[in-house]
């Protein structure tokens, strides 16, 4: 069982509340059907940890600021079965209403666990789905959930979270597991980058497949030793992932945050999975770290003294509250839990990257 090193209490009532004034609301808005120039509602998310952390905002003067961006959740069209679930995986935005209706019915008929357990097998070769947004969104519900875990709202939220997997599920090129000696720090590193690092994330990560070495960057990574061995590795790839945004976050300051959070995710959610499938929960979420890395990472470092020093926890999360940037909130959110796990000064100075970088 995974345990967090401080405890915070949830105010339900108040996250019930932003998400259900969220459920109207699309997951993306602002791009064309294959999802270009689209931009991912992170309002659900924001608010988990803004409540979970107390941070000094006002959930829903938060939401008054942010939701008049968003679109409207698109209406189902077509009805997805247990028969027909497979041509609808990865349909694009056309599909998103069919299967948010498809897991409001799941969740509605069963326990959110079972529902969680069927599906995660199923979607985790697509875990680049919405820029790892899909299964960043299914995490955060389920850190409220692992709280309260009757929260029927909250498990509504992990539905909507796993209809956006779904619908922009994308299996990456050329995934293989670890199988090598390099600590993630070191396995990071060596990921390859792409030469042509233009256009949007769905273009880059078809660019993969002929990227010379990426199958065996992913295969460098020293795999975990048996399944009890995952979360430890899963929190020194979140900590390589915080600590390197410190130095190269300049390349893609916002895409780059994803490195960190999306196994982060996955962590959290590793309690609430059956065993068999921590491995290769960890292969998939390693292979998303390095993904993001290859198509959006410089090829150097930032000079050390231009970078910004740590400040301690709390300052780290107040300034991301002052900051106010969905990004910025949930990146500071992970980097604390690095810090609290490592004690290590980078990861708060990470996350001061993040708010000096994102406007």
């Amino acid at each position: 069982m995974i345990t967090a090193n401080r405890t915070w209490g949830y105010d339900m009532t108040v996250l019930d509340e932003a998400y259900q004034r969220l459920h109207g609301m699309g997951p993306e808005f602002g791009g064309d059907e294959e999802g270009n120039h689209g931009l991912t509602n992170h309002g659900p998310m924001a608010a988990e940890v803004i409540l979970r952390r107390g941070l000094d905002l006002d959930v829903h003067q938060w939401l008054d600021g942010y939701t008049g961006r968003l679109a409207e959740l698109p209406d189902a069209s077509n009805r997805i079965t247990a028969e027909n679930w497979q041509e609808a995986l990865g349909g694009g935005a056309r599909r998103i209403g069919d299967w948010t209706t498809f897991f409001t019915r799941e969740i509605a008929a069963a326990p959110w666990q079972t529902v969680l357990n069927e599906w995660w097998p199923r979607l985790l070769a697509g875990i680049a789905a919405g820029s790892t947004h899909g299964v960043i969104r299914v995490g955060h519900a389920v850190r409220a959930l692992r709280v309260e875990p009757d929260d029927a709202v909250a498990a509504k939220e992990m539905g909507y979270g796993l209809a956006f997997w779904a619908a922009r599920s994308r299996p990456l090129p050329g995934v293989t597991a670890p199988a090598g000696t390099s600590a993630a720090a070191a396995a990071l590193a060596a990921v390859p980058r792409l030469a042509d690092q233009s256009g949007f994330i769905a273009h880059r990560l078809d660019r993969l497949a002929d990227l010379d070495g990426w199958p065996g960057a992913l295969a460098a990574l020293t795999p975990p030793a048996s399944a009890a061995d995952v979360p430890a590795k899963l929190a020194d790839l979140v900590h390589a992932s915080v600590v390197r945004y410190l130095t190269h976050a300049y390349g893609s300051p916002v895409l780059l945050v994803h490195c960190a959070t999306a196994p982060n995710a996955v962590l959290h959610i590793l309690p609430v999975l059956a065993e068999d499938q921590w491995l290769p929960s960890f292969t998939a979420a390693w292979a998303a770290s390095a993904a993001i890395t290859a198509t959006y990472g410089p090829a150097a470092a930032a000079p050390r003294d231009t970078l910004p020093q740590a400040t301690s926890a709390a300052e780290t999360l107040d300034r991301a509250a002052h900051h106010g940037d969905e990004h910025v909130i949930k990146f500071a959110d992970t980097a604390v839990e690095a810090f609290d796990r490592t004690g290590d000064p980078d990861t708060l100075a990470a996350a001061g990257q993040a708010a000096r970088l994102i406007g």
